[in-house]
């Protein structure tokens, strides 16, 4: 199921939506601590999280999928935002830093193409960091969030579909251990939730975080020779072309 960009902004506006951003705020940004200087791509709904970039980062973009529509960010000054198709982006090869991929791979009809297209995009020694529902987790099961929508990843599936694409994960995640509700109870024990989820790695996460690097050669693999030349077969009574009886 693709997700309308009106229902994400809405979500984010909510007080569920506003604590999400805050939890995962934090691993995206101790994971790009080091970004001055840098450009920084948002691929799917990552306008909330590009937010805390501004002022340090050299150039910030926000692509979202055409599937899922477009809004204009920042709200003030120019739009760095686009409607792109993922498998098409209107960049040319390595020119971005840092890629970060939110709301974007559990909706992709084919994120294998979404993540050669990164690749693409990524200088040499580029980093990106995705971010996708956890299968196992309370979030992927109730789809009164962004986050119970589309397709849920566990940790293998993630590391297979990275691999695939010529990235080599560095760094792993989770966050979002409190429950997906609105009760005030609940928002306001969120934070002791996320410290002690965090802490003892507990296993209800809602999200799974995977860092990877743009890895630059191919593995190259074992191939099977191919079979040896074999003579055809001489019929009796036969003769190759051209050569007379003796």
């Amino acid at each position: 199921m693709t997700l309308d960009v009106v229902d994400l902004r809405s979500f984010y506006d909510s007080p569920l939506g506003r604590a999400t951003q805050r939890f995962v705020g934090e691993v995206v940004r101790a994971r790009f601590a080091s970004c001055v200087g840098q450009s920084i791509l948002g691929v799917g709904y990552a306008a909330p999280y590009l937010e805390m970039f501004r002022g340090d980062a050299l150039r910030l973009l926000a692509f979202m999928p055409a599937e899922q529509g477009v809004i204009n960010w920042p709200v003030p000054g120019p739009s760095a935002s686009a409607l792109i198709e993922t498998g098409m982006m209107p960049l040319p090869d390595s020119c971005i830093d840092r890629v970060l991929v939110v709301h974007a791979l559990e909706t992709a009809e084919h994120p294998r193409d979404l993540l050669a297209e990164i690749w693409r995009i990524l200088t040499p020694g580029g980093r990106m960091l995705a971010i996708a529902p956890r299968r196992a987790g309370l979030w992927a099961q109730l789809d009164t969030t962004p986050f119970g929508n589309g397709q849920p990843y566990s940790r293998s599936q993630l590391r297979d579909l990275m691999r695939d694409a010529l990235f080599s994960p560095t760094q792993w995640g989770e966050a979002l251990y409190f429950a997906p509700f609105e009760g005030k109870l609940v928002l306001r024990s969120a934070p002791l939730f996320e410290k002690i989820g965090a802490k003892l790695a507990l296993p209800g996460a809602g999200v799974l975080f995977v860092e990877a690097e743009k890895q630059l050669y191919r593995p190259v693999g074992l191939r099977r020779a191919a079979p040896a030349l074999q003579p055809l077969p001489q019929v009796l009574g036969t003769r190759p072309a051209g050569i007379a009886p003796g």
